[in-house]
């Protein structure tokens, strides 16, 4: 990212517990924004993600089948604003569109057999 001229954009998560869990009160206790933010699983973004002008990103997941937004498709930044992204479409059939990602939550369900994480939901914001 280093040879891209341009300053960077930090997007800091802001990760909670959902709140339509059983017993939320004993899950805030002991699930607190540290570590929540400190969790790096499949499905979520990391809790700081900087970005430039000018760099090539690849999306996770899907946001708009039928616009061509795809897990997998790659997009450029163009333009960072404070609650959404405009990017350039890279590859797929789309290619040279130009697309507006807005914050988003997600709600990701961590379960594995030995032990149940809570219900997570993040947003990003800047």
């Amino acid at each position: 990212m280093a040879i891209i001229p341009g300053g960077e954009k930090l997007y800091l998560s802001s990760y909670s517990i959902c709140m339509d869990e059983g017993n939320v009160e004993s899950q805030l206790d002991l699930y607190g924004s540290e570590l929540l933010n400190s969790i790096n699983c499949f499905g979520l973004p990391p809790h700081k993600l900087i970005l430039k002008v000018g760099i090539p990103v690849m999306l996770l997941r899907n946001i708009d089948q039928s616009s061509g937004l795809c897990k997998g498709t790659r997009l450029q930044v163009r333009k960072l604003g404070n609650h959404v992204i405009e990017y350039e479409v890279l590859t797929g059939n789309n290619v040279g569109h130009i697309a507006l990602i807005p914050r988003m939550n997600m709600i990701v369900l961590a379960q594995t057999s030995f032990y149940t994480w809570p219900t997570i939901c993040g947003t990003f914001k800047s």
